[in-house]
């Protein structure tokens, strides 16, 4: 399985990279990039120590956004798959996410919009706590997958801005896998498969090229509070990416992302429950890369 979708995601990637995008889209803006990161390390006879280790990473970023007269319509998709595995050990995910976002919003003027959104997110593949032994799951696809909807007002004064602003947001936490929504994941209840919460969210997109040169960074935040349960312990996701470009195909990328949810417990490698706690993630890359659209 995991074959499959690191395979996959790697087709994808060549596949935008070998495509014409000289084509006529009149309202539509169609662009993003694909990438491919691998590193091997072979250790043969090798006095200092150390083992074999194999990475791969795949990632794609798309747009598609369309605007006319009073309707601005943006849409994104955000694929990563990545294996990492070191030695005789079992391979383990480094990274994973499929994330979709479309909002739709129709001109209040002074470059306000209202608008209505549409926000996933889940992941390709099993996760385990006790990597590499692979025992102890803690997620696969649609466990968990969580689905914000929401109603609000969006300040969109260019193409790189955004500040949307949700007092009505509905959020859904998914768990289809019967052995976690069982133990009580992701704060869904014990042997129930959904959680519904409804609050207010925010919603900040930022991107800068050129930065400095050959340096394009963008940033996203997001902000969700329960108003009917515990409206102080604000849900955060941050993500912080960085692009270097060097030519036309090669690359490197680094990203960064905090999240803090207080209904998602961090379980440790012994498989012991330490409550919610601050996340990290860090992943820095080079490889093959392709920028296609605008």
């Amino acid at each position: 399985m995991k074959r499959i979708l690191f395979g996959l995601l790697s087709f994808i990637s060549v596949s935008v990279m070998a495509q014409n995008t000289e084509k006529d889209t009149t309202y539509w803006t169609i662009g993003g990039t694909s990438s491919f990161t691998f590193n091997q390390v072979s250790l043969t006879n090798w006095s200092a120590g150390g083992e074999n280790s194999l990475a791969g990473t795949a990632l794609f970023n798309s747009h598609f956004n369309y605007k006319k007269a009073k309707v601005n319509w943006d849409n994104l998709i955000d694929l990563g798959y990545g294996l990492t595995k070191q030695g005789g050990d079992n391979p383990f995910k480094s990274e994973d996410k499929i994330y979709v976002v479309s909002k739709y919003g129709y001109s209040a003027g002074k470059k306000w919009f209202y608008s209505a959104l549409l926000d996933f997110k889940t992941q390709f593949d099993y996760g385990f706590s006790d990597t590499p032994e692979n025992t102890n799951k803690v997620s696969e696809f649609m466990s968990p997958g969580y689905l914000n909807l929401s109603l609000g007002m969006d300040y969109k004064p260019n193409d790189n801005f955004s500040l949307y602003i949700s007092p009505v947001t509905s959020k859904m936490t998914i768990v289809l896998d019967d052995s976690l929504s069982l133990a009580g994941a992701y704060g869904v209840d014990e042997g129930k498969n959904l959680r519904s919460e409804y609050g207010a969210s925010v919603k900040l997109t930022a991107k800068k090229e050129n930065l400095v040169k050959n340096v394009n960074v963008s940033t996203r935040l997001d902000l969700f509070s329960n108003l009917t349960e515990k409206p102080q312990n604000v849900d955060v996701n941050w993500e912080l990416v960085f692009n270097l470009k060097v030519n036309d195909f090669l690359s490197a990328i680094a990203s960064f992302n905090l999240i803090y949810d207080d209904d998602i417990d961090y379980i440790d490698s012994e498989g012991v429950n330490k409550g919610p706690q601050t996340q990290f993630k860090q992943l820095f890359g080079f490889g093959l890369s392709y920028a296609f659209g605008k």
